[in-house]
């Protein structure tokens, strides 16, 4: 079962997936406002939307294309108040992924602060049950802001040092009135970060993941993650310039979904009911890993078996302004509010 959250003339809409079109929900404005209704009802998510099934039915290929007048939105945020999204991830999941910030690394240390991460996954990221297993990498991303749908672009703003794909899957929570985390579902995420800022020091990561990321275009709520294979590819010009079979789900990774769950809610403020929580859950492959360096107008799609169609999303460079050279990009100054 999968769910698509769209934008129209008339406002916005949920629509249920039923490939070649999409089934719009009735009284249904959010996958938000649909999940936050099935905990009041105390209902499960499926059966909220059996409940709200209308008979309008929208054509997808048009709408996935970007033409119709339908356009696809993030495949889960808060539009109305984006500060309660919180946008977040799970690094040195994946093998590939330690690997690749190994390399970017090595030439500091014989054994990098990324691979003793990478290793304490392997050791105690999968915990026996009722047992608290390893804490993974944590980063933040921003709030909703940073949440940006299938066929928008993906930016690197004038202060970046460069910008690539992460193609993962992210997990999608609502925390109830107890404070209690409750997952939505997943969807297919392009992380998107800076790696040649990360490369020059990895205490540079935390300001490397500060960019925008997209998800979607679908949720799905019912998929299990196990092991979920996919690919990765690069178009440069209307042709494939790179690609790669990915993988992820617990098989393909070092920490358990439970172990990472424990410890991204473990804090307080991670429970804060009413909230949105975006988590994604690491990359197996990259282009930049292979030496390749994106360009303004590349799309990088992202596809994972079971959880809809592909995401699409061009890389866009914030140009600088006019006459501003690059040692005075900055120009950003904090003034200081006097009470009177």
């Amino acid at each position: 079962m999968r769910l698509i959250q769209l934008a129209g003339p008339e406002g916005r809409r949920v629509a249920l997936v039923e490939e070649p079109r999409l089934r719009l929900l009735e009284g249904c404005r959010s996958i938000y406002d649909l999940a936050s209704e099935c905990l009041h009802e105390g209902s499960s998510l499926p059966e909220g939307i059996a409940r709200r099934a209308s008979h309008e039915l929208v054509d997808y290929d048009p709408v996935y294309a970007g033409t119709s007048i339908w356009r696809i939105c993030p495949s889960a945020d808060v539009s109305s108040e984006p500060a309660r999204c919180l946008v977040s991830g799970t690094g040195l999941t994946h093998k590939a992924s330690a690997t690749n910030r190994d390399a970017m690394h090595a030439a500091a240390q014989a054994v990098t602060d990324s691979t003793r991460m990478y290793q304490s996954g392997v050791a105690g990221g999968k915990p026996a049950p009722g047992k608290t297993g390893i804490a993974p990498e944590w980063f933040y991303k921003g709030c909703g802001t940073v949440l940006r749908a299938h066929n928008e672009p993906l930016t690197v703003p004038d202060f970046a040092e460069d910008g690539g794909e992460e193609p993962e899957v992210a997990g999608v929570y609502l925390i109830d009135a107890q404070g209690a985390p409750r997952r939505i579902g997943f969807t297919v995420g392009n992380e998107f970060s800076d790696h040649v800022l990360e490369r020059q020091n990895y205490l540079y990561l935390a300001a490397s993941k500060l960019r925008t990321c997209a998800i979607g275009p679908e949720l799905v709520v019912d998929e299990n993650f196990d092991l979920v294979p996919g690919e990765v590819s690069v178009d440069r010009g209307g042709q494939v310039l790179w690609s790669r079979e990915i993988r992820t789900g617990e098989g393909a990774m070092c920490h358990s979904l439970a172990n990472i769950e424990h410890h991204h809610f473990k804090f307080e403020f991670h429970r804060c009911p009413g909230d949105l929580h975006i988590h994604f859950f690491g990359a197996d492959a990259f282009s930049f890993g292979d030496g390749l360096r994106l360009e303004d107008g590349d799309v990088m799609q992202v596809r994972f078996q079971g959880f809809g169609r592909p995401l699409r999303n061009p890389l866009s460079r914030v140009p600088l302004p006019a006459g501003c050279g690059r040692s005075g990009r900055s120009e950003m100054r904090s003034s200081i509010l006097v009470a009177g």
